[in-house]
């Protein structure tokens, strides 16, 4: 089976678009992202769901994950459009489920619908949200999930649960995909989330640089559905990946202080980044990204942390990685 590749688009989250001054051309620059990774035959692009700003809280541009999503439905004719992930506790699960049949049709079948527990305090404080404890969260989750289905697949969707309750709900249109938009749920622990993933998920998405980590999160995962009686080769298994993508004879050097820049800060070094991104040229990253196919990877998800908004890491990715996986 060929190797699958997303791209996160510039949406402000990771200050990708500060170089911008003009909130619109914020937006035609991701619009553009999108379009050439449409062109240059990516599978799918991606956002983010968050409305504060990383590694710091900043009064700058960060584009709303599901507006976001809509417009790119529109501004894209053949490309999957997905979010990495949506945070369950910002929108009602059955809201949630209408919005996404509504993009699906919009998109004419194109969404990928990708959710996650949350994790960000500070967003949901500032936001006037109740932020639970890690395990509610996780249980919020799983009734989210159940709702969300009944609302893509039955007439009148009912649920009654510890949080959330659906008494009849009608969602037409349902979406364009059959029997509904591929589920995606996002996020690497091994007792719940994985196991939510066996339970009802169409794909998982981890976040592992380490082909040994890589390797035993998906083998948790199998465990799970075996136990649960699921065919794990049903799940598409997926890792989100961070990259600076060199040129050639471009310094790693550039890397580092690119992400000082980012963070404000002396760290981190050339040495603790390699540990989480891969760095290099498009022939050094190939063994890297083969180690974690070889891992169990399926599909990538790739966020570009150099030249984003140029474009160049996108075109280099197409034309020298892809093909060495098709």
């Amino acid at each position: 089976m060929a190797v699958k590749f997303g791209v996160i688009v510039p949406q402000g989250w990771r200050l990708d678009l500060v170089s911008i001054p003009d909130p619109v051309e914020k937006y035609e620059t991701m619009t553009r992202a999108a379009q050439e990774a449409e062109r240059l035959g990516f599978d799918s692009v991606w956002l983010y769901d968050h409305f504060h700003t990383v590694p710091t809280s900043e009064l700058e541009t960060n584009f709303e994950c599901w507006t976001a999503t809509a417009g790119l439905a529109r501004d894209t004719k053949t490309i999957r459009i997905g979010q990495m992930v949506t945070c369950n506790n910002y929108r009602n699960p059955a809201l949630l489920a209408k919005i996404a049949s509504t993009v699906d049709v919009m998109s004419h079948g194109r969404l990928d619908f990708g959710i996650g527990a949350g994790w960000k305090e500070d967003e949901y404080l500032a936001y006037g949200y109740p932020f639970p404890a890690g395990p509610e969260r996780l249980r919020q989750l799983d009734e989210a999930l159940q709702v969300i289905r009944a609302m893509w697949t039955e007439d009148y969707a009912t649920f009654e649960g510890k949080y959330y309750q659906v008494r009849g709900a009608i969602n037409e249109p349902k979406g364009v995909q059959k029997p509904h938009p591929p589920l995606w749920v996002g996020g690497s622990g091994e007792k719940v989330t994985l196991k939510l993933v066996a339970k009802y998920a169409d794909a998982c998405n981890i976040t592992a640089r380490d082909p040994a980590m890589c390797r035993h999160k998906f083998e948790v995962l199998r465990e799970h559905c075996a136990k649960l009686g699921r065919d794990y080769n049903s799940i598409i298994k997926s890792n989100h990946i961070f990259m600076y993508l060199l040129e050639p004879g471009q310094s790693p050097d550039d890397a580092v202080r690119d992400a000082r820049r980012l963070a404000k800060s002396d760290e981190p070094t050339l040495e603790s980044l390699h540990k989480t991104n891969i760095i290099g040229t498009a022939e050094e990253a190939i063994p890297v990204l083969q180690q974690l196919v070889e891992a169990g990877t399926e599909y990538f998800v790739i966020y570009f942390r150099n030249n984003l908004a140029n474009l160049k890491s996108y075109q280099i990715f197409a034309e020298k990685i892809m093909p060495a996986f098709r």
